[in-house]
């Protein structure tokens, strides 16, 4: 896997020519669509299942001149929608992540995510009257006021914030005890993302922030997400948790991460495929 988890996507998403249906049609003969079931990826030996292409599946992109898409069977019970591909299970995609190439796992998540909208966009929030898929399922056309509606991308902030050679931690309501994690949250209407790294980190946490350099993004389409990863300054290491979202904060040395990191690779509770790993293991490095 890439170091960055579900980015790099080499698919040709072919905006331009999804809007034909005759083309998608063509395409949908000799290809294969990568089966899933209400958000769970459907796999034989843990790998997942690509079938045949369906009329209502929805387009991905073209590898070269193949059509990849992805079909949708959450309107079946589990077993049935599993014995539909040949498949022996529904999994969540994130556990299949590390027995996956960089590509594998981003046209999962792409097509997780895709799959996920259309299925919870059937209806026009403006007039209420069903929507219909276009576009190979990129656009969604409401049936009485005509309005176009297009996935909705939700933007987030997630920050490792540093003071001296020391890095502020959380641990979130309902988490282990050792299961301490950088600091995110949702980008507010009328914010700019430096607004937003200095309202949640002063609203979980308590800590002013001065500086704020940004570092990556990470698409995150559990189910819509949009990861963008900062690195900040604290101004002072006072912390004053809320006690609402974090139950505690801390400043950990490098030394007490990495002891962190190898409880959790130990415990077999470690992740590495967000961006949250990818900030860390930055700042570990002095990067």
């Amino acid at each position: 896997m890439s170091e960055l988890a579900y980015t790099g996507l080499t698919l040709d998403r072919a905006g331009a020519r999804r809007s034909d249906d005759q083309w998608l049609a063509g395409l949908r003969k000799n290809a294969k669509a990568v089966a899933l079931w209400r958000d769970h990826c459907l796999v034989r030996a843990e790998q997942p299942v690509w079938t045949d292409v369906p009329s209502d599946a929805f387009f991905l992109g073209l590898d070269g001149d193949t059509g990849v898409f992805a079909v949708d069977l959450s309107d079946l019970e589990e077993a049935a929608a599993a014995e539909s591909v040949g498949a022996d299970a529904a999994v969540d995609l994130r556990r299949l992540v590390a027995g996956l190439d960089a590509q594998g796992a981003t046209r999962l998540a792409y097509a997780r995510g895709l799959l996920h909208w259309n299925r919870n966009q059937r209806f026009c929030g403006a007039c209420g009257s069903p929507a219909r898929a276009a576009h190979g399922g990129h656009l969604r056309i409401c049936t009485g006021c005509g309005k176009l509606l297009f996935p909705r991308i939700e933007p987030a902030v997630i920050t490792l914030v540093e003071h001296g050679d020391r890095c502020l931690l959380g641990r979130h309501r309902g988490a282990a005890a050792n299961a301490f994690s950088t600091l995110a949250g949702f980008v507010e209407i009328g914010e700019s993302l430096e607004d937003a790294v200095r309202r949640e980190v002063a609203e979980e946490a308590g800590v002013a922030v001065g500086a704020v350099e940004y570092r990556a993004s990470q698409a995150w389409p559990f189910p819509s997400g949009l990861m963008l990863g900062f690195r900040a300054v604290a101004e002072s290491p006072e912390i004053d948790v809320d006690r609402d979202e974090l139950l505690e904060a801390r400043w950990f040395t490098r030394d007490e991460v990495l002891a962190l990191q190898e409880e959790h690779r130990v415990a077999g509770t470690g992740r590495t495929d967000s961006i949250e790993h990818f900030l860390v293991t930055s700042w570990l490095s002095g990067s």
